[in-house]
């Protein structure tokens, strides 16, 4: 199989580092193609683990990981066929319109994970979450989510219909702050990073982050997390 360098209509992609390749491989063994690794790599202990969690190709080719990695510390690269995931319709949801900044999907995703959020919509058009660039930005915490792509907001609700939206927007008369988060499943609806959402989807349920006057506004990663955690924090309780 000769590897060529990313482009989005491939069957395949790459998870650089090694902490990525091996959530992937412990994620997703079935989708491994091979491994490689430098040869100035000497973490042994890495090396093993990595050898104990595929029985695919593991090779050493510095000259493809230079080719495959635009940065200079990148030792190991694992390719894999790119899958598909499901939503589960028993649990909440985030939901990402339009998102087009890869850097901020990937934290997004991170954060995401870190609060047990792990399904997520994202309406088109997109970023391609299997470019690296994506991968390697939520550190491989994307190989733990379910993430799957809708056309529209009305096709991902009418999957969805027990799902509560919950948009939020700086026009919503309701704060995140007062706002309480019952038993029933929810959708937590982001518009674009520039953007934000269209007008017409403003509602009663619609929630607004109240911060100080120091700023204009907070960016989409930190608006997330702190929803995040607001949500999980009340669930727990």
């Amino acid at each position: 199989m000769e590897v060529k360098s990313y482009r989005k209509d491939l069957f395949y992609s790459y998870s650089l580092g090694a902490f990525p390749t091996i959530e992937l491989l412990k994620n997703h063994p079935e989708a491994v193609i091979k491994v490689i690794i430098h040869s100035s790599f000497t973490n042994q202990e890495v090396i093993n683990l990595i050898r104990t969690l595929t029985d695919k190709e593991v090779i050493i080719n510095d000259k493809l990981i230079n080719k495959l990695s635009p940065k200079e510390n990148c030792y190991v690269v694992g390719i894999f066929n790119k899958y598909q995931t499901t939503l589960d319709s028993n649990i909440d949801h985030l939901v990402l319109v339009n998102p087009m900044n890869m850097g901020n999907f990937g934290t997004i995703v991170r954060t995401a994970l870190g609060f047990s959020f792990t399904s997520i919509a994202v309406i088109k058009p997109a970023i391609d979450i299997f470019d690296p660039k994506v991968i390697r930005s939520s550190m491989g915490s994307i190989f733990s989510m379910n993430i799957v792509y809708y056309d529209s907001l009305e096709s991902y609700f009418s999957h969805f219909k027990d799902h509560k939206m919950i948009s939020f927007m700086l026009q919503a008369k309701k704060t995140l702050q007062e706002t309480k988060f019952k038993d029933e499943m929810v959708s937590l609806v982001f518009g674009n990073e520039s953007s934000g959402l269209p007008i017409d989807c403003l509602n009663d349920d619609s929630i607004i982050i109240k911060h100080s006057q120091n700023i204009d506004s907070l960016n989409l990663p930190i608006s997330v997390g702190i929803a995040l955690f607001e949500i999980a924090k009340q669930k727990q309780n």
